[in-house]
């Protein structure tokens, strides 16, 4: 039988190289339904190239224009968030790529953890928004969470069977490990001088010296906020303690992170700047199946190198540290201000260095509360942006 997927965010980098994976063995996957935002054109050419029986816009204008270009081929377009859910969430899937950026993300991933699906992890904010509502609903909907970021993918490998299913519930240290140490490579800025990082554009933010992304998650990178969110994503995947977690600078994106164990080992995953080796792993759990990505060549790799993430540099990563144990509403709120900060500097509304500046004004403004429902999280999320949109028009 052929393994059913729907891709939430297809036209994306991730749903682009799932798509890549999927196409290399055609006897183990078929594509059920492909989803995007609002771009039409490149929904269009997946679409005709993939024939899923679904495509779904989360934009209604998108998903007519979409029909349009679609003619006549069996495939049926449908438009907005209750869509998303539906085709995430459908019987005859088998398997959720869950690669919605940002909070957008949240409620169509978690009516397919809610369907009990295998659910690929690639949106970040999923559980940075809602973790413990999240892996909750995973372990009581009987749902399979494969983590797909690079990092935590590479850190899921490391680990010993009895950590891996079910995620999220497992005792670190009594499964011998010591420390999970979660490698990132420093951005493009990581030896700029500091006192130039106030005038970098978008275009130096985007320019990731590894990786190919896109632009909200390299303007991320950047700050090292992303690096941020993956912490918290740790935290609850993993289900860590503060000291069991620690962020390492490895510029060249070779060791994509490490698991250290109480006997004093270090498993590390090494692989190439490639998404399609997590991508493939995801899909094929427990086997192995070709990506398309070459093997490292070990004799012509170089010196790889390590170092702590300077505050001064980097005051997003702390930010997200620290809101990751101050508890939901924390991590929900800085994950909201980015998101509107990063949008600002992209339109060059404010500088590079005033994204940080909004996301701890917009955490000092809000009251700690507890968030115990996917609602209250999303009416929360709201008020932290409008929050963050004041502060954009401070700065602007």
């Amino acid at each position: 039988m052929k393994q059913r997927i729907t891709i939430l965010g297809a036209t994306g980098s991730i749903g682009q190289n799932t798509l890549a994976v999927v196409a290399m063995q055609p006897e183990r996957f078929e594509v059920f339904a492909l989803t995007a935002n609002g771009n039409a054109e490149a929904m269009a050419e997946l679409c005709l190239k993939h024939r899923p029986e679904y495509a779904v816009m989360a934009d209604e204008q998108a998903a007519l224009a979409l029909q349009r270009k679609l003619g006549g081929i069996q495939c049926e377009v449908l438009a907005g968030e209750s869509a998303l859910a539906q085709v995430a969430a459908a019987e005859q899937v088998d398997t959720v790529m869950a690669a919605i950026v940002g909070a957008a993300g949240l409620m169509p991933t978690m009516a397919a953890v809610k369907a009990g699906k295998r659910v690929l992890l690639a949106n970040k904010e999923a559980l940075v928004m809602s973790g413990q509502i999240f892996m909750d609903a995973v372990a009581t909907h009987g749902a399979e969470l494969l983590p797909i970021d690079s990092e935590h993918n590479a850190i899921y490998q490391c680990l010993p069977k009895e950590v891996q299913q079910p995620l999220g519930h497992a005792d670190l240290a009594q499964a011998g490990i010591h420390q999970i140490l979660l490698t990132g490579s420093g951005g493009p800025f990581r030896e700029l001088p500091l006192a130039e990082l106030a005038q970098q554009t978008p275009n130096a933010a985007c320019n990731h010296p590894n990786w190919s992304m896109g632009q909200k998650i390299s303007v991320d990178s950047a700050t090292m906020l992303n690096k941020g969110l993956e912490y918290i994503e740790a935290r609850w995947l993993f289900n860590c303690k503060r000291e069991q977690l620690q962020v390492v600078v490895h510029p060249q994106s070779v060791i994509h992170s490490m698991v250290s164990y109480l006997d004093g080992s270090v498993l590390a995953q090494l692989g190439q700047p490639d998404m399609r080796t997590p991508i493939a792993y995801g899909l094929s759990y427990p086997e192995r199946i070709p990506s398309g990505v070459e093997a490292l060549d070990f004799l012509s790799l170089g010196a790889l190198t390590f170092m702590p993430a300077d505050p001064a540099r980097y005051p997003c990563l702390q930010l997200a540290i620290d809101a990751c144990w101050e508890g939901q509403w924390a991590t929900t709120a800085l994950n909201a201000a980015n998101e509107i900060a990063v949008a600002a500097f992209l339109e060059q509304r404010i500088p590079f260095t005033a994204i940080a500046h909004i996301c701890d004004s917009v955490l000092n403004q809000l009251n700690r509360r507890e968030l115990n429902t996917v609602e209250g999280l999303i009416e929360f999320d709201g008020e932290a942006r409008a929050r963050a949109r004041q502060q954009v028009e401070r700065f602007s």
